[in-house]
């Protein structure tokens, strides 16, 4: 029973070769560029049950819908259906339910995602042959579903906060998606079942909130409220962002001008600040520690500074509001200067 996934580049087939945990398994194997294939990799446990699996059929919505005497069921083959991870792992198995199954062999399920018509095979009764070909439009969607949801507030008077702004990310911290508060201080963003996720509360006057969040595998709701406190500080020109908003000093490696992660996170911030005052220009001064040459340092600081801009830049802040300028190692923050020996962590503390 081969089938082809969307793109083409993997076949996925049923067999009972060496290595199958039932009757027969699902299992997959990619299509190299010359035509050539690599080693079959049976689809594991959450598809593969001791009974039969057949009939494997990929949309290009990431679903995998097969045939199953393994899974619960209405009685002999059942059609069920899961959704693809990008990691290729897959999400709990389900039944197509009682529209398309039956008390008796009900397989071969294919589905067209635009139009939501297709077709599937069955001995029913009721039927013209030993086994007949059916026609279906599907009239609700079956796979896993979730929305995040919750309410922003202060957190000092449990006042609902409109207009606050939400921000979805991976746990990469890509930018997935945003949303805005409702007058009632509500929100609600799609997730994905299974997912982590980290979500980030910001609104003028408060202290942006960030919480790390795994949905729950199984349709539903997941309820994340935010409750914001106050800045206390307000922003005047010459005031330290660092200082005003509880940022850390973005420190970088050794003789290196790129951004690290964990920099990345407080760059972050610097962003929603930005974000929430939009007239706002910053001066961006980077530092070195004293090792290296007097110039190099100043080189170095100076592609540190330039570095921090384009992150900024990158993540949509106007080049007209982003100043920077290297000191090398004129403003150490300690007495590790030339000739002094010092610890690596005390280095440390001057690369900023």
């Amino acid at each position: 029973h081969p089938a082809l996934s969307p793109d083409e580049k993997t076949l996925y087939f049923a067999s009972d070769m060496p290595g199958t945990l039932g009757q027969s398994d699902l299992f997959k194997v990619k299509i190299n560029d010359d035509g050539s294939f690599g080693s079959p990799e049976n689809l594991g446990n959450t598809i593969n049950t001791e009974g039969r699996e057949t009939f494997p059929f990929v949309n290009d919505e990431n679903e995998i819908y097969f045939a199953s005497d393994g899974h619960p069921g209405l009685g002999g083959l059942d059609i069920f259906v899961s959704k693809i991870n990008a990691d290729g792992t897959f999400y709990e198995v389900q039944n197509v339910g009682a529209d398309a199954n039956s008390p008796k062999d009900d397989f071969a399920y294919l589905i067209d995602t635009k139009s939501r018509r297709g077709f599937f095979s069955s001995n029913r009764d009721g039927g013209q042959g030993y086994d007949d070909i059916y026609k279906f439009l599907e009239t609700r969607r079956l796979t896993c579903e979730q929305l995040l949801y919750g309410e922003i507030t202060d957190l000092a008077t449990a006042e609902v906060l409109p207009n606050a702004k939400i921000t979805l990310l991976d746990d990469k911290l890509n930018l997935i998606s945003t949303a805005v508060s409702d007058e009632k201080g509500n929100y609600s963003l799609p997730v994905e079942c299974g997912k982590r996720y980290s979500v980030r509360a910001a609104k003028e006057e408060y202290t942006t909130k960030e919480q790390i969040i795994t949905i729950a595998a199984a349709n539903g709701k997941t309820h994340l409220p935010f409750a914001l406190e106050k800045a206390t500080c307000k922003v005047a020109v010459g005031d330290d962002l660092g200082k005003c908003f509880g940022i850390k000093m973005i420190y970088f490696d050794f003789d290196k001008s790129d951004i690290r992660i964990e920099a990345a996170l407080d760059l972050e911030k610097i962003l929603d600040v930005m974000n929430q005052y939009p007239a706002m220009k910053l001066d961006i001064r980077s530092h070195t520690d004293s090792r290296g040459s007097f110039k190099y340092n100043e080189a170095l600081s100076d592609r540190r500074a330039k570095s921090t801009i384009n992150w900024l830049i990158k993540n949509g802040v106007s080049p007209k509001r982003l100043v920077g300028k290297g000191y090398g190692e004129n403003q150490l923050v300690n007495n590790c200067s030339d000739g002094v020996k010092c610890s690596e962590e005390e280095h440390q503390f001057n690369r900023r």
